[in-house]
């Protein structure tokens, strides 16, 4: 595995879910780490890089809206791709408007879910160069 290559974080209570995602994010060629909560999350240190954060709506304690609010606040701009099978329109909306890619709902497809997390790599990578410029 290439160390320069982005990462995808990975937020889900279920561990079913979080290996094939690790294992869908690594196929594409990208450094995946998976969390079971929101709170492992946050004791990670902020990662600086290049990446994205593939989340789980709907999790134990700290849900992921509120996990999304957590790092508005703390100022990490890690874009992120909510998940859920749960979601409805409100949280949707929500969570677009604090920021998120996008809101893919499950079962999902796994060349749209690669899709979009290239989108928010490259998002991701555009901001950390328009960063480093300024």
């Amino acid at each position: 595995m290439n160390s320069d290559a982005p990462y995808v974080f990975i937020v889900d209570d279920e561990p079913s879910v979080r290996e094939c995602l690790c294992r869908l994010a690594r196929s594409a060629g990208y450094q995946a780490e998976a969390f079971g909560d929101a709170r492992d999350f946050l004791r990670r240190a902020p990662h600086d890089g290049v990446g994205c954060l593939v989340l789980d709506l709907q999790l134990p304690e700290l849900n992921g809206l509120e996990l999304q609010q957590a790092l508005v606040e703390r100022g990490d701009c890690l874009p992120i791709i909510f998940v859920s099978g749960h979601g409805d329109i409100p949280s949707s909306v929500r969570a677009m408007r604090s920021g998120a890619v996008d809101f893919v709902t499950k079962p999902y497809d796994d060349l749209a879910l690669l899709d979009t997390i290239t989108l928010a790599v490259r998002r991701c990578a555009a901001e950390r160069k328009e960063q480093a410029e300024l």
